[in-house]
């Protein structure tokens, strides 16, 4: 169970560090001309889509380095639970914007960081 929750924490920790940066550093405007899955920065001011990536890479170096480094361990599960969150508000965009198509991918990172949370809370805890 360990390795099945580093594997997903690692996985998860690279995609919301590289998208965590893409939104961070990347024009609002060239965002959304990247694709029909990032229509949805269109809702949002250039702030806004700033502050989620700053999130996101916040969310990635939580759900690793308290771990690795054996400091606070705890917010390891916090930035999972964090995560959750976060993609439960971006299905709600979607459902709002009947993106239907990418609501399953939301719903897919929503599961693999609730599975971090419940792992690391539960069972396989750094403070246990």
């Amino acid at each position: 169970m360990n390795i099945a929750l580093w594997i997903v924490t690692g996985l998860l920790a690279v995609a919301y560090l590289l998208g965590g940066a893409f939104k961070a550093f990347t024009p609002k405007e060239k965002m959304a001309a990247s694709g029909a899955g990032a229509k949805w920065v269109e809702d949002f001011d250039a702030r806004s889509v700033k502050a989620i990536g700053a999130v996101e890479m916040l969310a990635a170096a939580g759900l690793v380095l308290p771990a690795v480094l054996d400091i606070a361990p705890v917010l390891v599960p916090l930035a999972a639970l964090g995560l959750v969150l976060l993609m439960l508000g971006a299905t709600l965009v979607r459902l709002r914007r009947h993106e239907t198509t990418y609501v399953v991918v939301d719903l897919a990172y929503v599961l693999l960081a609730a599975f971090v949370a419940w792992g690391r809370f539960g069972p396989e805890s750094f403070t246990g």
